[in-house]
């Protein structure tokens, strides 16, 4: 059975909220569904979308294909960068040494490249400034002559 994680639509006239479904892709769009996953909102300011992302990560793994919308609010649940972390296609920073020689957080190893990455860019913004010689010469040289505009 081909499985797809799709939206189905709920809510009154020009009023739409809409359920993360798991169902046969043969089914139509409003049809019998297999699995509710979550809900989405996008009336509300900001959208609401609230999703299961351990059944999301189950579906996902077991071939079901979201359409592109229900892709991006996998996205947003962070079910869809655990699926794609699990499955190989993003490489995530692991645990690496401090200078005392214990382990680091992933998260405090990857904010720390980060940092590193910002200051050097920095530092060569600041580098290409500083090359760069000031003009005073030729601003203090432009002068308004009252004289020569009275012609």
């Amino acid at each position: 059975m081909a499985t797809k994680i799709r939206l189905t639509r709920l809510g009154k006239k020009k009023q739409p909220t809409y359920r993360v479904v798991v169902m046969d892709s043969r089914k139509p769009r409003d049809g019998k569904y297999i699995e509710q996953l979550g809900i989405y909102d996008p009336r509300q300011e900001p959208s609401l979308v609230t999703i299961d992302n351990e059944r999301a990560l189950y579906w996902l793994n077991t071939g079901a294909q979201p359409t592109e919308r229900a892709q991006k609010l996998l996205e947003i649940s962070g079910a869809w960068t655990q699926f794609r972390v699990a499955k190989g296609d993003i490489h995530t920073v692991d645990a690496a040494p401090s200078s005392d020689g214990d382990a680091v957080s992933g998260e405090t190893a990857t904010a720390a490249v980060v940092e590193d990455v910002v200051t050097e860019e920095v530092a060569a913004e600041e580098a290409s400034v500083e090359d760069v010689p000031v003009a005073e010469a030729a601003v203090e040289d432009v002068s308004v002559d009252d004289e020569s505009s009275e012609v």
